[in-house]
């Protein structure tokens, strides 16, 4: 059996609540960004509408950003409109320092 060390945060959790709304739980991080991101690419398909809410997202980092820029990136790709709620402080300020604070603040959509 191999056992993760102590130190290795858990997983993110994404849990589907219906309609295209969602809930992350965990760390958004380098840790834990890639598997959320496989995670989601698939129980994001077929709705018209994300909302993912962030609120029980306790930190983040560069990755954690990156991975919500994914996201936005796939929405307008598939042509859905994708909003982000509670985004932790953390992403919030690399977001602002990055100069992409206004991608993650409004929603986003593919123009018609």
């Amino acid at each position: 059996m191999n056992a993760k060390p102590a130190s290795t945060p858990g997983p993110a959790r994404l849990e589907a609540l219906g309609d295209g709304r969602f809930k992350i739980y965990g760390a958004l991080d380098a840790g834990t960004a890639t598997d959320l991101l496989k995670r989601s690419q698939e129980a994001f398909k077929g709705a018209s509408a994300l909302e993912i809410d962030l609120a029980n997202v306790p930190e983040g980092d560069s990755a954690g950003l990156a991975l919500l820029i994914e996201w936005l990136r796939l929405a307008k790709q598939r042509q859905q409109t994708i909003h982000f709620k509670n985004v932790p402080p953390q992403i919030a300020a690399l977001a602002r320092i990055s100069e992409v604070e206004n991608l993650l603040n409004g929603n986003s959509s593919k123009s018609a």
